[in-house]
């Protein structure tokens, strides 16, 4: 079909779509799709120039494809052609602020597949035995950062395979530098590019019908002799599309700038109308008697916002930073000037749960909430241009998008008070890494673990890895390793510290987590030490008596009940890391004496026989099963250090010290709570990204966990509520889960 079929439409008598206003050629194709009319592709692509109107085309055919949305439609008295037969609803996963693989969750999520892993949603639909149908519209939008570049993500890592798949039927709304490279991974007959800015699905009559629309005093246009008088209207409509070259957003920029401010217009000099997006604005600003480069750089923070858009008290600031000089006169003066380009909007009360996902390649890991910045915009009034065309213009005209992006962070930066995160606009918190990624900076910006815990953990994460991670530094990689951690948890800021303190001492960033101690932060616990060792099944924590005297008679007694460390489970494979041995604090380093009057807490960890510094523990009589052998590994409670004695020696808790202990441990499978005895209430909790093998909590609140990245102990921190004397104090319920993997079960 081509455009010389809108005239036939027409003629036909056929009422034009009543939210699209024309596009009968792009319907008719799309119609066809939709039912699979013999000959009809199983992909479109959908592209053209900002402004062109894709994202309302596409709005309005899926109003068609909706059953329920239908009956609100005068179907009737369409062209036929162009209405899709009444099926139930196509997918529409949108890829606005999201990630490639958040997408493809909840794509997998939509259809109830049985994913692990992304690759694993291809396989499940191509197996599927009825053929899906996916509309993914915006694809332009995607990501939650502008400058990471995700839509080109969005189009390798999901559009292309699925468009490869062959039971699913797509339609994508894409930008034109990506619409080939979708298009070419398929054979010819299969995929068709509908370009809206080529002459064979161009729409003059329907462009026409938009301006005559938006300039009818039903549509808010003030009383005018060329918005009352039919004919002057439609006169009025016809020039203003014949200098908009098909670009409805030029259109939409004319209609609005005339009818906000109509005086010094005059609807018979075509010199007054804009050919294009720049052209409005700098028409505009000429109407009204400003300089259009003050109009421009009034708009230029707007232009560059992230997220929703900018905090209204942040405006000021950033256009004195782009401009150079002070703007609050021409921005007080300019309201009207830069009022047909902006768009108010109030800041949501909650972040969409589906934006705010953070997916990652094996599966999918919940939402990222957060008190403290998720939302926080909520209530306020944010300012945005009113279409993303506009925005690019606008950045496109600057001499240097670099510099103002540069001048736009360095005035975000400035404005933290004492450069105190958790007093920042929540803006500046969330989408600083998203200026300074744009400008070059996000680098040197990645050192400061107050920023790192209390900006948005999905924006940070994306600007991250938008860098190159030869140019992270270690603080950065961290937080990295660690961010899918901090989005999983839906953390609010201060647990997301918490996760962040251990995982500096972990990568051997000591000063780092001791600095997130310093911020105002209440945390659970403090991360006593950490060691790389993999392959550990079991942990528990004991203590070795006092070396000579009394005590050295009672070193292989074990504990009150008889028990000693030495009867442990068996192990799995474990690594000592290269220059680190058993006895040292550090690499290389000497071995503490130990010869003190109170005995020495150790935690014991349960490693496979032949691991350097271990012990082996000896097979109970009897015991000639096949297999590797056990051993253990003593390394000190509460300093970063080995212990080279005898694990026989070690003594378990007594039964009446687990009992006065003043914290339980409760586990799951990929978490553990640490709860206070007296009142019940969970005062630590510890999420990991991979399963726990082992976790053990001392009477004195020590708590040592091992994953298959290695051990690590926490001192909690919490002040425990006083037991009642009179009544001991019981927990009610069913623990989270059976005993803990130490040596002894769960000492809590």
């Amino acid at each position: 079909m081509s455009a010389s079929d809108e005239g036939n439409a027409a003629a036909a008598g056929y009422a034009p779509h009543p939210y699209v206003g024309g596009r009968t050629a792009v319907l008719r194709a799309l119609a066809a799709w939709r039912m699979r009319w013999p000959g009809a592709p199983r992909v479109i692509v959908l592209t053209g120039n900002p402004g062109s109107g894709r994202s309302r085309l596409l709005t309005g055919f899926l109003m068609m494809c909706d059953p329920g949305y239908r009956k609100q439609l005068p179907l009737d008295d369409l062209d036929p052609a162009t209405v899709p037969p009444d099926l139930p609803a196509p997918a529409v996963p949108s890829p606005a602020g999201r990630t490639a693989a958040q997408l493809l969750w909840l794509i997998s999520d939509h259809f109830g597949l049985n994913a692990d892993h992304t690759d694993d949603i291809f396989t499940e639909l191509a197996t599927r035995e009825e053929s899906v149908t996916i509309v993914v519209p915006d694809v332009d939008q995607a990501g939650p950062v502008r400058a990471a570049n995700e839509p080109v993500r969005v189009v390798q890592d999901v559009l292309k395979p699925l468009a490869a798949t062959e039971t699913v039927q797509l339609l994508a709304d894409v930008p034109r530098e990506l619409a080939a490279e979708l298009a070419g991974a398929l054979p010819r007959g299969q995929v068709q590019i509908i370009d809206l800015d080529e002459a064979e699905w161009a729409d003059p009559k329907g462009l026409v019908l938009h301006a005559e629309t938006a300039l009818t005093p039903e549509a808010g246009a003030p009383e005018l002799p060329y918005t009352t008088d039919p004919s002057a209207r439609r006169a009025l409509a016809e020039a203003i599309a014949a200098r908009a070259d098909g670009n409805r957003l030029t259109v939409q920029l004319a209609a609005q700038s005339l009818l906000m401010q109509p005086d010094g217009f005059d609807p018979a000099d075509a010199s007054l109308l804009p050919g294009s997006v720049g052209e409005a604005l700098d028409l505009h600003a000429r109407r009204l008697g400003a300089d259009p480069q003050t109009l421009r750089l009034l708009l230029a923070p707007l232009a560059f916002a992230e997220g929703e858009g900018l905090p209204v008290q942040l405006w000021g600031a950033l256009a004195n930073a782009v401009a150079g000089r002070d703007m609050s006169q021409d921005l007080a003066d300019g309201m009207l000037l830069a009022a047909p380009f902006i768009q108010p909007v109030e800041a949501s009360p909650d972040e969409d749960d589906d934006a705010d996902e953070d997916e990652d390649e094996d599966g999918p890991e919940g939402g990222a909430a957060d008190d403290s910045s998720a939302g926080a915009d909520a209530g306020r009034t944010l300012l945005r241009l009113m279409h993303p065309g506009l925005a690019e213009e606008i950045r496109s005209a600057l001499p240097d998008a670099r510099d103002a992006q540069t001048k736009i962070a360095m005035a975000l930066l400035e404005a933290v008070p004492q450069q105190d995160w958790s007093k920042a606009d929540p803006y500046i918190r969330d989408h600083l890494a998203a200026h300074t990624l744009d400008a070059g900076l996000l680098p040197q910006l990645l050192t400061d673990p107050g920023l790192f815990a209390h900006a948005d953990p999905v924006t940070m994460r994306a600007a991250i890895e938008a860098v190159p991670l030869e140019q992270l530094g270690a603080p950065a990689r961290t937080y990295l390793r660690t961010a899918p951690l901090l989005t999983r948890s839906q953390a609010p800021a201060e647990l997301r510290a918490a996760f962040l303190e251990s995982a500096f001492v972990e990568d051997g960033l000591a000063p780092y987590a001791e600095a997130l101690h310093t911020l105002g932060f209440t945390l659970p616990w403090r991360t006593l030490w950490s060691v790389p060792l993999v392959g550990v099944r079991a942990v528990t924590t004991g203590s070795l008596p006092p070396q000579g005297g009394d005590g050295a008679t009672a070193d292989a007694a074990g504990g009150p009940d008889g028990t000693t460390a030495a009867q442990a489970p068996d192990g799995a494979t474990a690594q000592i890391p290269d220059g680190v041995t058993p006895g040292s604090a550090q690499p290389g380093g000497p071995v503490p004496a130990s010869g003190t009057a109170a005995p020495r807490p150790v935690a014991a960890f349960v490693v496979p026989e032949g691991t350097p510094g271990s012990r082996t523990v000896p097979r109970p009589d009897g015991d000639d099963s096949e297999g590797e052998g056990r051993a253990l590994l003593l390394h000190d409670l509460l300093r970063p250090e080995y212990v080279d004695a005898d694990p026989a020696q070690v003594q378990l808790p007594s039964e009446q010290a687990q009992t006065a202990a003043p914290f339980g441990l409760s586990r799951g499978a990929d978490y553990l709570r640490v709860w206070a005895r007296a009142d019940q209430e969970v005062v630590a909790a510890l999420l990991s990204d991979t399963p726990f093998t082992g976790a053990d909590l001392s009477p004195d609140g020590v708590l040592v966990v091992a994953t298959a990245r290695g051990v690590t102990a926490r001192q909690i921190l919490a002040t425990p509520p006083p037991a009642t004397p009179t009544v001991p104090a019981q927990r009610t319920g069913t623990a989270d889960s059976d005993a803990s993997d130490g040596l002894e079960g769960d000492h809590s």
